[in-house]
């Protein structure tokens, strides 16, 4: 039973861990229609700015109110990173998805190699605050307090996102830019600038996914953005491009399934459930569980 509990709560923190990246790329989709292979991007600029930030930014440190203010920093490098691409790079390309295939993958490419230049081709250790080292005890399985974070985490990241949905200007914008964006802009509405505002919050929510991920791994390495930016994109097709709830629950049934399939059976039979899990809903339902229209 302890096992079972706390293969559950594990496979919650990875799904969390998921969720945190897909959002973006969910939102993203769901208005721009753009399919952003240099997501992974912001997210290690997220890791790698909040690991600086706490050794060397005055006031951050990996513990306490100092680990907060790391991983503002990392937060708001990734922001930034992301409204950078996509007025620089994106805002050009719109209506050309071809052109923005070629140029996010070649973007996170050489955002790869720009991480390894900089700082290293090999995984460096991540300040993380010492009760994240620890465990908690919940009825009776010793549960990783990373994991616990990343939980806590996304489901504020999740809440706040569907709130600025329902009851904020921009969020309405966003909605009716989904259903029809040709409607909103002949209503004189400026969908460029909810544009750059989906990114900045896809950018924010990847870089927070990568601090919190490296604090979860205990290490940040240049590759990291790539490998979870995979699965990031199964959870959105999964859950049905452009759904953020949907991303949610496709979430939760791949870190569980690769979670409970990688103890049970052999290491990296999970990964391949996962894929034929894909396989299986593209099949079946190639909408995904809750289709592009429902976004909040």
């Amino acid at each position: 039973m302890d096992a079972i509990i706390l293969l559950t709560l594990t496979g919650l923190g990875l799904a969390a861990l998921y969720f945190l990246v897909a959002s973006g790329l969910s939102l993203v989709f769901g208005l721009a229609d753009v399919l952003n292979f240099a997501h992974g991007l912001f997210l290690g600029v997220g890791a790698y700015a909040t690991w600086w930030a706490a050794g060397n930014l005055p006031g951050a440190g990996a513990d306490g109110l100092g680990f907060v203010v790391a991983v503002a920093f990392g937060v708001a490098a990734g922001t930034l990173m992301a409204v950078l691409v996509e007025l620089v790079l994106i805002r050009p390309l719109y209506s050309r998805t071809i052109e923005q295939v070629l140029v996010t993958v070649g973007l996170s490419l050489a955002g790869v190699a720009l991480l390894q230049a900089t700082w290293g081709a090999d995984a460096r250790p991540f300040p993380r605050p010492e009760w994240t080292r620890q465990v908690t005890t919940i009825l009776g399985a010793q549960v990783p307090n990373g994991g616990l974070l990343l939980i806590i985490a996304a489901v504020l990241v999740l809440a706040a996102i569907l709130a600025f949905l329902q009851w904020t200007r921009y969020g309405l914008i966003i909605r009716a830019g989904v259903e029809n964006r040709e409607m909103v802009t002949a209503l004189g509405i400026d969908v460029r600038k909810a544009f750059t505002l989906v990114f900045a919050i896809g950018g924010a929510a990847a870089a927070l996914a990568g601090a919190l991920g490296s604090v979860y791994f205990g290490t940040v390495s240049p590759q990291q953005g790539g490998s979870l930016l995979i699965f990031a994109f199964i959870v959105v097709v999964i859950g049905g491009m452009g759904s953020v709830v949907g991303s949610a629950y496709a979430a939760v049934a791949v870190g569980l399934l690769q979670q409970f399939v990688n103890y049970y059976g052999t290491s990296g039979l999970g990964d391949i459930c996962v894929v034929a899990l894909l396989a299986v809903v593209l099949l079946l339902r190639p909408q995904g569980i809750a289709g592009k229209a429902a976004i909040a």
